[in-house]
């Protein structure tokens, strides 16, 4: 099957790219440097011709209250493309917890993506994701000085871009769910805790402080980002991961 990959030169585009096209498929990225524009429009239909079906990995370029209006008018230009163009499957890739955190500006974009496309012409899958292993040196970023770094002590469940990718991939690869399927790490841990494991496996001496008021991740209420029962576990820890 074809699959349109939009965003596929990215950290998980690429990788599902891969994968596809390792299992028989037959999928092509596309990107603003490849021509594809979800914003003006540029590309799409060329880029969905003759696909089985469209995985959208785009992102919006902030975090901020603009980030709502890039996924509204991305996910409608999308859909109208694959409407169009008789493509029989949409995939999103999106975050677990994310209609339970308002108070984040991104999270209310990421929600408002999820329901265009559920309300869209074209038959779905969402794939919600746990923070990804690859995010946590930007994390640590954010709220840091050279002594220092502080953390809320936010449970998180964060899991390996490569499984995430596999995890999108197979859903990409199937018939469409109709739904959504989380996906998550086999760890939870509070986020000052996966600071301190950072850093040490790092060799880096500062000292990690709990801060409920740092960075974005105190509007995290309770147990949000904590994957359910039904969710797919995969099984590379962080530990592994950094080791490798």
């Amino acid at each position: 099957m074809k699959i349109a990959v939009i965003g596929g030169t990215g950290l998980i585009g690429s990788q599902v790219v891969r994968i596809l096209n390792e299992g028989g498929h037959e999928a092509v990225p596309h990107s603003p440097s490849t021509g594809v524009d979800l914003l003006s429009g540029a590309g799409i239909a060329e880029a969905l011709a003759g696909a089985g079906a469209v995985v959208n990995l785009t992102n919006s370029p902030t975090f901020d209250e603009q980030s709502p209006a890039f996924f509204q008018t991305s996910m409608d230009n999308l859909l109208a493309g694959a409407r169009d163009a008789e493509v029989g499957h949409a995939v999103i890739l999106s975050i677990v917890g994310v209609d339970q955190v308002p108070e984040l500006d991104y999270y209310r974009a990421k929600t408002l993506q999820e329901d265009v496309l559920k309300a869209g012409p074209v038959p779905y899958s969402i794939v919600r994701s746990t923070q990804f292993f690859e995010f946590m040196d930007a994390v640590l970023s954010w709220t840091s000085d050279e002594h220092t770094v502080r953390l809320p002590a936010t449970r998180v469940q964060p899991i390996a871009s490569a499984d995430i990718a596999r995890a999108v991939a197979d859903v990409a690869a199937g018939a469409p769910l109709g739904g959504t399927r989380n996906v998550a790490g086999p760890e939870v841990f509070t986020l000052d805790e996966l600071g301190r494991i950072t850093l040490e496996a790092k060799g880096d001496k500062r000292t990690v402080l709990v801060d409920d008021t740092a960075g974005m991740f105190p509007a995290v209420k309770g147990d949000a980002l904590i994957a359910g029962d039904d969710a797919v576990l995969s099984t590379t820890t962080y530990r592994e991961w950094l080791a490798r």
